[in-house]
Order: C-alpha cells, then structure tokens, then sequence
C-alpha cells in the first residue's frame, strides 16, 4: 500500500495472550449503544472458570454516557446472551454478548431490539431459517485532526473510476487488505461462522460473510465481528465506516445483503415456492420494510450502482439491479435460497433478519410490531 498505516501490528503472531495468569477469566461485556449501530465494551474479572452463559453474571453500565438514560435514572443492566472465544487475550478469556434493560430487568433499553427477533426466531423455529449476511464497509485513515477519507485515496481526491477494485490483488488496486485478513483470522479464532471475504468494488471497500447461521445466532455472529472488526481497525489506526453511501458521486455504496431461505425454500419445489408465493408477500411489505433496512438507505438504492430503487419492489433470476436476487443455482435445482439486497450496511441484524422471518414465516404476525420499537429507539430520551 502507498499508504502508511500507523501502529500496524503483524496480527498473524501477535501474542496477545502473554502475561495473564491462567486463573483469571477475562470476560468482555459488549452491548450495542444508543446509536443502534455502534458497540461498546467493559472487562470483567472471574476468578472461576466460565463454561457457559449461566456463569456469567448480569452487569451494569452507565447508561447516559451511551445515550440510553438520563442521568438521574442511568443504570442499565447487561445480560449475557452469547459467548465466544477472546481472540485477543486468548484462552481462556471471552467476548460476551449482551442485552441491555432498564433497572427493572425486563424493558429493554434503547435499541435493544434482540429479545423480539429471537421471539420471533423461536415461533419460526420449526422454518428453520437459514441466513448468510454479506458486510461491505469502507476503511477510512485521518487526512488531518478531523478529515476522514478512504485509504489509499488521494487526499481530498479521488482514484482511478471503479472497475479494477473489485477482488482485485495489486498494489495499485487493492487497499486494506492486511486489516481483511487480521479480521478473517481473528473471527474464526473466536469459533464466529464467517464464510469468506473479498474487495468490494470501491478502492478499500471491503466485504466479509457471516452465515450459514440458523435463526438468532445471525444477529449474535455479525454483531461480534463487527466488534473484532472495530477493534484490529484501532491497532491500524483505520476507521471503519458502514455508512449506506460514503462517498457522493460514481461509487458504489455499502449493503449487508442477506442471503436467505427456509426449509420450504430449501426443498423440492422452492423455487416456484419463492417466486409464486414469497416474492408477491415481499412486494406487498416493502415499504414498511424497507424502514428497517438501514438509515439514510434511499442515498444506497438508487437503482445504480448494483442497487434496486428504494420506493419500488423488484425480483429478477440473477439480477444485482433488483430489490430480490434469486440466484441462478437456485432456479436450476429448483430449489435453495434467494438474496435480498435492499439492507444497506449499517443495518442492525436482528431487525432485518426478524422481518424476513417475520413476513415469509409468520404472516407479518409481529412486523408492526417491529416498526414501532425501532421508531421508539429513534425518539429523543424524555429528561
């Protein structure tokens, strides 16, 4: 890379485990803030042995320094939902996974929106929902005290047209691809299924894959790689960006396409099952759907840049300029998955994947319902 990358470790033999005494279980509480798209994280130190969510204990954390309560009435609590491996500290230490609730244990804070899609995922459970999330973001570095740009972008410029990017090897194509790798290795250290990644069509633009995932586990998976994500972007002094269209102009936006099916999908007959029943249900919802699909998404789906348009429905065999990509695969063997394209990057997991089920599984039982707790996280905390 033309670029130079302060305090860039070599991620492949860091080791980060050194010096911590073997007694000691550190745990990593992380949550998702009043944002709805950033995460934070608090270590907590267990002199037992932790072998599974029950030996974790509920925490708490300031909530009006996240943006989740008011000061006079700030505790929210944490609830460990998800464990896995600490890819930084190592063994036996552990990223946790948590909902966040008010005092009373039982209403969940702001932008907790876990507990109804994994509400949802249970009633469908029998559907067996299968999901793979396709993450694209953009890397950013520091021009001055405040710009951001892309890495390896002209400062305040602009490279090459888009073209030569995409999967592209080179040092004149390819941008960020030491903090792609890091990431891939660290995932899977952390037993996360990630499938895969590969440069995106933007110069440091990237994509990572989360799945297949069944049901809930979707949203657990990809909020902690996103978390080890943010994490090695520190060690890189790289910023890392999911805003739906970053950059103005002739250059792809970020999605978090979501490849999904069910067992009906999955079965002989699935295609026409998806065609015949599934898109028409799809169509008939986009416009509240789409609401769940990622702020400020309608500058992402222009119906450019291998995007279908944000106010219209559309589905098409293999297309990358509709609303609904049913692969070519699926419509040979009659039978497997289709690709919603529609979620831009900063979406949240659990929404989309909960509205999916939601209206193919469910009969829209609880999409009203969705709707009203995002527009509640969106509104102002009441002093």
């Amino acid at each position: 890379m033309t670029e130079t990358i302060e305090n860039l470790r070599d991620f492949n033999y860091y080791p980060f485990s050194t010096n911590i005494n073997s007694k000691y279980v550190l745990a990593e509480y992380i949550w998702i803030d009043g944002t709805g798209e950033k995460l934070r994280s608090k270590t907590k130190v267990y002199l037992n042995p932790i072998k599974n969510l029950d030996d974790l204990e509920w925490w708490t954390y300031d909530g009006s320094s996240t943006d989740q309560a008011v000061t006079r009435f700030s505790e929210i609590y944490l609830k460990p939902v998800c464990m896995v491996k600490d890819p930084f500290r190592g063994d036996p230490h552990l990223l946790v996974l948590c909902e966040t609730y008010l005092p009373d244990k039982k209403t969940p804070a702001r932008y907790n929106f876990r507990w109804l899609s994994n509400l949802i995922m249970e009633k469908a459970k029998e559907h067996k929902p299968w999901f793979g999330i396709e993450q694209e973001y953009f890397l950013f570095k520091r021009t001055g005290t405040t710009h951001l740009w892309p890495l390896g972008w002209p400062n305040g410029g602009f490279p090459y047209p888009q073209g030569r990017y995409y999967c592209s090897i080179g040092e004149r194509n390819n941008f960020g691809r030491a903090l792609a790798e890091a990431h891939l290795r660290a995932c899977l250290n952390a037993g996360l299924k990630i499938a895969g990644l590969n440069a995106e069509v933007a110069p440091s633009q990237w994509e990572f894959q989360i799945g297949i995932a069944e049901g809930i586990e979707i949203g657990d998976h990809m909020w902690l790689a996103r978390y080890i994500l943010e994490r090695i972007g520190e060690e890189f002094g790289i910023d890392i960006n999911y805003d739906p269209k970053p950059i103005q102009g002739d250059w792809n936006g970020s999605g978090a396409h979501c490849n999904y099916s069910t067992q009906t999908t999955r079965s002989e007959g699935g295609y026409k099952y998806i065609v015949n029943n599934l898109m028409p249900i799809l169509e008939k919802q986009h416009k509240d759907m789409i609401k769940l699909y990622g702020i400020n998404n309608q500058l992402r789906l222009t119906g450019k840049h291998e995007t279908g348009r944000y106010d219209s429905f559309s589905w098409g065999d293999g297309s990358r300029g509709c609303s609904i990509r049913v692969p070519i695969i699926t419509k040979e063997q009659g039978q497997g998955y289709f690709e919603d394209r529609r979620p831009a990057a900063n979406i949240d997991p659990y929404l989309v994947s909960a509205a999916l089920v939601d209206v193919t599984c469910l009969n829209s039982e609880h999409l009203t319902q969705l709707l009203q707790v995002f527009e509640t996280s969106q509104k102002p905390l009441q002093a």
